[in-house]
């Protein structure tokens, strides 16, 4: 068991940042989360999968839904009903234990990301149980499908959701988790956008062969790395790559962008007019949720499930969707697709065909280490 300070934390929120490629919510969000709990006197408890007792219930909380804010009049829709006074999440946690009659040993994230990573903490820390080491995605993704709990055909039922407004939903008999996505999608449109859920809530010999172990202390060493070479003055890009074992793909600055919400996704795209080495160059990348395929003069370069992890070079800061600006200096850094993304059932769930392009998928970074 590895007791997480606050630089611990930091790290880990930073490389979950990046690794959450565009998605996984705001980092401000997150170390809002961490500071209530530390606020509260609580402790952030980090364990192996192994570690975990045998008989030991889990869950994963998160929370879904899009990043672009709903316009006024949307807002003027919700402005008569209350507010709960309890975060939504821990509102979903408790009614969760109320419903299963388990008291759960930790939590596990649902993917890698600013916000969700933090909040499956602050659960875990509030409910003084542990930070499981593992997740079902090691990156961010926009669907409940895409993970390995699906591509292993984990049950996500009984899952309890929560919105801001304290109204609380327990979703029973669901078939699948592309049904589960469907379902929770829903709510949160009519929840502004927004909605806390917990699912997967299993035995850990249940889920323990079906996710990915050591993730978030992968996250916690991409963090430090970013975080060091800042500090040395390093180029932040290069570094990332080197850590993340993949390549810095592309530099510029942002000459165009749009990112608008559908569906429940926040969607768009970002155009990058290249610099330096890259300066006759064009590069362009499109968004669901989390950036999903690059283009570079029009020549498809990589696609999910690889990442393609976007850093203001100015800020020295990972660039979530859709905080773009004109001028921006980027660059664009690609790491490879965890192995468990790359089977046949994955790649039909969250490979190229999942956003519309009629292409295999190819490793970028395969591809790269080949031409160079």
């Amino acid at each position: 068991m590895k007791l997480l300070n606050r630089q611990d934390l930091t790290d880990i929120l930073y490389g979950c940042a990046i690794l959450g490629t565009g998605g996984g919510g705001e980092l401000d969000e997150g170390f809002n989360f961490i500071e209530m709990a530390i606020a509260e006197g609580k402790e952030f408890r980090l364990v192996g999968v192994d570690e975990v007792p045998e008989g030991s219930h889990v869950c994963t909380p998160y929370m879904l839904g899009a990043v672009s804010a709903s316009p006024a009049e949307e807002d003027q829709k919700y402005k008569r009903l209350p507010r709960s006074e309890i975060p939504p999440i821990m509102l979903a946690f408790q009614r969760l234990e109320e419903y299963t009659g388990e008291k759960y040993y930790g939590t596990i994230c649902c993917e890698l990301g600013g916000s969700n990573t933090a909040i499956s903490f602050y659960v875990a820390a509030m409910a003084d149980g542990y930070i499981i080491d593992a997740d079902p995605a090691g990156r961010a993704v926009p669907e409940i499908t895409h993970s390995t709990y699906y591509f292993n055909g984990l049950p996500a039922a009984p899952i309890v959701a929560a919105n801001e407004f304290g109204e609380c939903f327990i979703i029973e008999n669901i078939i699948d988790d592309a049904r589960a996505e469907d379902i929770v999608r829903a709510l949160a449109i009519v929840s502004r956008n927004d909605i806390a859920s917990i699912d997967h809530s299993l035995s850990i010999e249940q889920v323990k062969q079906s996710i990915i172990k050591g993730t978030v202390s992968e996250a916690l060493e991409l963090g430090r790395t970013f975080r060091e070479a800042k500090a040395a003055g390093l180029d932040v890009a290069d570094e990332i790559a080197i850590g993340g074992k993949g390549f810095v793909a592309f530099r510029g600055r942002v000459v165009a962008y749009e990112c608008h919400v559908e569906k429940g996704f926040t969607v768009g795209y970002v155009e990058i007019q290249g610099v330096g080495a890259n300066e006759e160059d064009h590069y362009k990348f499109i968004i669901k949720n989390e950036n999903m395929a690059g283009w570079k003069n029009g020549e498809l370069q990589v696609t999910i499930p690889d990442l393609i992890c976007l850093i203001d070079m100015d800020a020295q800061e990972p660039v979530t969707n859709p905080n773009h600006r004109i001028g921006m200096h980027v660059a664009v850094v690609v790491l490879p697709a965890r192995e468990e993304f790359t089977c046949k059932k994955a790649l039909a769930a969250f490979g190229p065909a999942y956003i519309g392009i009629n292409s295999e998928y190819v490793p970028a970074v395969k591809m790269y280490k080949e031409r160079n």
